[in-house]
């Protein structure tokens, strides 16, 4: 397999991207609000968010980097594309309501809604790269336990 730098780079970039725009948005409360939080079992401490979230985001850029440099449809590709973008955009969204706002129930409900959301990429990726879907599984993952650690928040705060 040759690897195509410029798209690796810019589908990395894109999701680092959104990682980072998302910890810089939320970087005041993040850490205030989780430290003041009554938080349920299994809550991991706040420095692990960060590495995990790393690493998520590289692995969607990776992803999304297999699905846009394949054989696949073009139809194909960009409409998983596009739900990935859709993705990316909840995904943002979610920090913002959780920590800055401190919907809690609302983070909740949005995050049902990313989790479906990460799902159907799975699916699209999977029609149009096996590595890509599969690359998506600790996301999914991720995420479910997040909605745990969020109904948490949300049921003891």
């Amino acid at each position: 397999m040759i690897i195509k730098w410029k798209p690796l780079i810019a589908n990395l970039a894109i999701s680092l991207g959104v990682g980072l725009l998302s910890a810089l948005l939320t970087m005041n409360s993040m850490k205030a609000v989780y430290a003041d939080l009554n938080k349920p079992p299994l809550s991991p401490p706040s420095w692990v968010f960060g590495v995990v979230w790393t690493i998520l985001f590289l692995l969607m850029g990776i992803s999304a980097y297999l699905v846009y440099t394949s054989d696949a449809n073009a139809d194909r590709k960009r409409n998983a594309l596009v739900v990935y973008g859709v993705q990316l955009v909840f995904n943002l969204l979610w920090s913002i309501f959780f920590f800055d706002r401190q919907w809690y129930w609302f983070s909740f409900a949005w995050l049902i809604v990313l989790w479906f959301l990460i799902l159907t990429m799975i699916v699209m990726f999977s029609n149009i790269s096996r590595k890509a879907a599969l690359l998506q599984i600790p996301y999914l993952l991720w995420v479910t336990f997040a909605g745990y650690l969020t109904a948490g928040v949300a049921m003891l705060n």
